[in-house]
Parts: structure tokens; sequence; C-alpha cells
């Protein structure tokens, strides 16, 4: 997960959500009131038929040509200006706010300090799957590396954004960030392009017309892989593939037994290998993914598996537990970071009960040795090929 060195408060998850009613209540509104103008033009304006109350009520838009001299135009005329009220109230409380996806350098691309964060990796965020179109006044997002998973966001993010609303997109050159503009072109929506601190940021109106975001919301949504019998998504780790670390360590696994984790869990492949023992009574899924939690809860079936989505480095996890499983990550933000290892096998100890085992992979050149033999009794390298170590370590 990026670090959040800097970054301002921002509102997550289904309290962030609640900005979206009053929104929703007039989108509403003037979605009837549209079907109730359309009905009452097709009928003589001397007609009783015509009345709101008995067309179902509503609040009718502003129309360039006036409503005639009439009770239902004398009503639409009070209720376009109760409605033109509420919407320039909307309009001064920020009531559509801005979405945030990531953590954008601040000195690059600060955003609101009341934005909502829509970022699957910062737990408790709220999902931009589940925005209206055109709701948002305004977004800043700190793009993805992975192109499927950029498009996906980007369309995403345009879908959500109302028209003229502004988008700040932006990403390390190395990491996406040089085809952003012509990405944000490619679906309508031309950008300004700023060359800084090795990053390029894209910034643009939200037009009226924007075109192929059905297509990358597709291509990259979930969708399952039948060589793997797995539910997966583009952006999730080794979403595509069996990653050989996890195989391997699959491969060295004994039948496990007791209550135990599964410490940054992915998509549930390590977690359903080790429910294959009968003596196994419960195992919880721990990953920072949402995406991976939700195709966890797709893959694992079995009654005996809790799926939580979760921070380790701040999130307790069950313990006396008799093992823990782990192919930890040692990425944050696309840069190395050991100190993420170190923190899991941390977890893992502190979860332990006397006796009970940590299995794990690692990538042969990290330093995990001494951490390892620091926190456990016994430590046993049960193989190591391919790049891979996976150890056995006793409490």
């Amino acid at each position: 997960m990026p670090k959040q060195s800097g970054a301002r408060p921002i509102r997550k998850g289904r309290a962030a959500l609640d900005c979206f009613a009053p929104l929703a209540m007039t989108t509403r509104a003037v979605a009837r009131a549209d079907a109730l103008t359309k009905a009452a033009n097709k009928l003589p304006w001397g007609d009783s038929r015509h009345d709101p109350a008995r067309l179902g009520g509503g609040t009718p838009p502003v129309y360039q040509k006036p409503f005639p001299d009439s009770e239902f135009g004398a009503r639409a005329a009070g209720l376009r200006e109760g409605i033109g009220f509420l919407q320039r109230s909307l309009d001064c409380h920020q009531m559509m706010p801005h979405a945030v996806y990531g953590h954008p350098p601040v000195d690059l691309a600060e955003a609101p300090h009341d934005a909502v964060q829509f970022s699957p990796l910062v737990v408790d965020s709220a999902r931009i799957e589940d925005i209206a179109d055109a709701t948002l006044d305004g977004a800043t997002v700190f793009a993805p590396a992975g192109t499927i998973e950029r498009r996906y966001i980007l369309a995403h993010v345009l879908r959500a954004l109302a028209p003229g609303a502004r988008l700040i997109a932006l990403a390390p050159k190395d990491r996406g960030g040089t085809r952003l503009g012509k990405e944000l072109a490619g679906f309508g929506c031309p950008a300004s392009d700023q060359p800084r601190r090795h990053h390029r940021i894209c910034t643009a109106t939200r037009p009226a017309g924007v075109t192929g975001l059905e297509a990358a919301i597709d291509e990259g949504g979930p969708r399952h892989i039948d060589n793997l019998a797995l539910c997966t998504q583009p952006g999730v780790f080794s979403w595509d593939r069996l990653d050989p670390g996890t195989a391997l360590l699959m491969s060295r696994l004994p039948a496990l037994k007791g209550k135990g984790a599964d410490l940054g869990s992915g998509l549930g492949l390590l977690g359903r290998a080790v429910l294959a023992s009968a003596a196994v009574t419960e195992i919880t899924l721990i990953d920072l993914d949402r995406r991976a939690i939700e195709m966890a809860r797709r893959n694992v079936s079995d009654p005996r598996a809790r799926i939580v989505w979760g921070d380790l480095r701040g999130k307790a996890i069950p313990s006396g537990l008799d093992f823990a499983v782990s192919n930890p990550p040692f990425h944050d933000g696309g840069a190395e970071d050991q100190a993420l290892g170190k923190s899991f096998i941390q977890r893992a100890a502190e979860a332990l009960r006397p006796g009970g085992a940590l299995w794990l992979v690692a990538n042969a050149h990290l330093p995990y040795e001494a951490t390892l033999r620091e926190l456990f009794r016994s430590v046993t390298t049960v193989a190591q090929e391919g790049g891979y170590k996976v150890f056995e370590a006793r409490k």
C-alpha cells in the first residue's frame, strides 16, 4: 500500500457514501419530473389529465420553452424554483463529493481534505463501482501501474464524474505515467500533460460525451480462470497465474491441523490448499486488497474459513493459533520494502501458541532468516529452488 505520510484526512467506507443521499434524492426527483413533463406535454393543456397528482407527482426540470399559463404551469414554475434552490445548495455545500484514488503525493496533486477514498488498498474505503453515473464533482487519481487495472479505474472514474467535473490523474513516468494522456484521449477526454518530479500529471474536464468506458470496465472486471478454477481480477497479486513461490509452499505443506491463519491470503489459493486437511478446524484469511478478499470469498466456500479485509501492520489477528502460512509481499507502492515481510513474521510470532508453526515462502534474496531466528525457537529451511525458500519456524 502506498505510504500515507503527508496525506490529509480522507473519508472512507459507508459513512463517506452518506453524502450521496441528498444528491440521489435530487437525481430521482429530476428523473421523475422529466417523465412527468414528457407525459404532460402530450396532453392538451386544458385537459385535467395533466394534473401532477394524477401523473404521480414530481418536479419538472427547466425547459427553454416556458410552461403554459395553467394550473400545471404555475405548479411547475414553483417546483422548478425549488429544485433550482436545492441544486444550488448542493453545489455550495459540495454534496457531490470529490473522489481520490490511492495516495497521490501531496506536493503534486493534493486532494480536498474531505475527499472520499476509493482505493481497494485502503481498508474500509468505498467502492468506485458502487457510485452512480455522473455524481462526482471531481476526482484525483494516483493511477496504478498495470495497464488493464489503470484503464479500468480511469473508465470507472469518468463514468462517475459529472460532465464538466475536473479530473487529475497522475503516475510515475516509468509506471504508466507516460500513457495517461493517450489513454484519457482514447476515452474522448483530452487532457493537459505536465511532467513533474518523475511523474506525469494529466488534468482534464470531463466532457459530456465519453467513449470506450464499458469495454475497459469489462476488461478490468472480475473473471473466472478455468485452468486455475479461480475467480480473479486484474490488479490483484498474481491475478492470472499461480505464483511460483505459492506453488512451492503448497507442494511442501504437511497436513495441518487445528486453528490457523493465512497472512496475505490473496485469491485464497493457499488457504484452500490448507483446508484440504480435515484436521483443520478454522482458518482466517487476511489480505489488504479488497479485490482479493472479494475473489477469495468466491474461491473459498468452506465454512471453516473466515475471510477478512485488513492491514496486518495495524490489525490484530486471532491468538493461540496452531499454525500460520504466508507468502508475504515485499513491495510497497512499487518499491521493495523488506519491512513488510518482517512485519508479517512479527504478527505470526505474536499469534501462534507455544509449539505453533509458521510456514513461510519468500524470495531467496530477502534476509528473513535473522528475523525468524530472533522470534522463533527453531527455524528450518524446508526447500530452496527457483529463487525461493520455504521455512518452517516453530514458536
